[in-house]
């Protein structure tokens, strides 16, 4: 059958659940049926989620947890957290207990630049083109008034913008490089429509510019874009006890913990393959409340992963010390978020999580995602040096995996009492099913 399709984006919902399961399922109804499963069945929500992405068919459902019981600059909140793997939304309730007791998490917003760029190409003399800029860069600034009314009005709005020589990058390469504040906006559009207008606005001064020979006067304007690397945009997330406060951990004295937690740190900012695992840990915890509050999580990601390679080598993100007897732990990365805008308005989930959170503004909200991803990796690392992550993981997994083996609840109510005192695995669980039959 002919699995290539013209105008595809033309056809109604249905039509386009019929084309699709007709042309790769081997049960047709069936493929239909499980896409039916997911719909919403309040049909204004299913409508707004229809027009969120091109080519809708269904939904994909992710669960919703909550983490209670976290104390954030002496403030108390329950975290909302979106995600699929097993034990993140556990690891990151006993994080919150344990240092909800030792005075809770401090956090604070560093900074929160953003950043914005017109690439483009100049044939021409270098210092023709930064006297040129330094003699309109108000009127560019002037260009984009209208566009940043609002913005400017909330506190917002565009900060500096440089012209970067990067000719010994590339020939005849040069950046408009915007900086902007946003608010509590993500402020994607915001941006891109900036850099659009500054664009045009900056290709139009120069054809007009006396100075310059019939060449220089066409510059070539490559791409305007907003840059998810934002350096400037950071929070810093911390706990600190005494060491004695840390108490025996699985067996283990408090100062012992202590300095393997340490060492455990040290290696993850030297050595890459550990350090990739060790933040891709931090960023369950974020990425679930970045998700859980509507905000870009592939952003989030590409820009956390860069920052984490600043240096030339890609490190830790989090570190700890110990230092008179004092145990510190701490959490330092780029967060892009915003609580208006956007799905803030449109995803009923995300509006219900925001609310969980007591309404946050962006940099509240920075702040409770980078404890996020402190406690996450408490968690993480605090099992890794014990008792090793398997053993948490594993019972955490156990529904999982007996739900690949359609056990019966039952079956399921037996094995989780079984495998408090055994280890989980696979096959320890198929055959413990084996010797459970229904």
């Amino acid at each position: 059958m002919k699995k290539k399709v013209d105008g595809f984006s033309r056809f109604t919902k249905t039509e386009k659940i019929k084309w699709v399961t007709e042309t790769f399922f081997n049960n047709s109804q069936a493929g239909a049926k499980i896409l039916g499963q997911y719909q919403n069945k309040n049909s204004g929500i299913q409508a707004r989620h229809d027009e969120f992405i091109e080519n809708t068919l269904t939904n994909f459902y992710l669960p919703l947890g909550i983490a209670p019981n976290f104390v954030i600059n002496g403030k108390d909140y329950t975290l909302p957290m979106a995600i699929e793997e097993s034990s993140v939304v556990a690891a990151a309730c006993k994080a919150a207990k344990f240092w909800g007791t030792r005075g809770g998490f401090s956090a604070q917003v560093i900074s929160t630049e953003k950043v914005g760029q017109v690439h483009f190409l100049f044939p021409g003399s270098s210092k023709k083109l930064k006297a040129f800029f330094n003699k309109h860069k108000a009127s560019l600034l002037e260009a984009t008034a209208p566009l940043t009314l609002k913005m400017r009005e909330r506190g917002g709005g565009i900060t500096q913008i440089e012209l970067r020589d990067k000719t010994s990058d590339l020939p005849h390469y040069y950046q408009l490089h915007v900086q902007f504040q946003t608010a509590d906006a993500m402020g994607a559009n915001f941006i891109n429509s900036c850099l659009e207008h500054l664009a045009i606005h900056w290709k139009a001064l120069a054809r007009q510019e006396s100075e310059f020979t019939a060449t220089e006067k066409e510059i070539e304007i490559v791409m305007s874009i907003l840059s998810n690397y934002v350096p400037q945009c950071l929070v810093e997330a911390k706990v600190r006890c005494a060491i004695s406060d840390l108490g025996e951990q699985d067996g283990m004295p408090a100062a012992e913990f202590a300095r393997k937690f340490e060492r455990a740190l040290a290696i993850a900012n030297v050595e890459p393959h550990r350090a990739v695992t060790h933040n891709k840990g931090i960023m369950n915890g974020i990425d679930a409340l970045v998700i859980a509050t509507g905000n870009d999580f592939r952003a989030v990601e590409a820009g956390v992963h860069a920052y984490a390679a600043r240096s030339g080598q890609y490190r830790s993100l989090s570190h700890a010390s110990i230092h008179d007897g004092q145990f510190e732990f701490t959490l330092t990365l780029p967060l892009a978020l915003g609580t208006v805008g956007g799905l803030t308005k449109l995803h009923p989930m995300v509006g219900w999580s925001l609310e969980l959170l007591g309404h946050p503004n962006a940099e509240t909200l920075m702040e409770i995602t980078a404890v996020a991803g402190l406690a996450q990796n408490f968690a993480a690392l605090r099992a890794l040096v014990t008792s090793g992550i398997q053993k948490g993981h594993m019972k955490m997994h156990l529904l999982n995996i007996l739900n690949q083996y359609n056990a019966s609840e039952t079956q399921k109510t037996k094995a989780v009492a079984h495998f408090k005192q055994n280890t989980v695995s696979s096959s320890a669980v198929q055959a413990f099913l084996a010797q459970n039959p229904e």
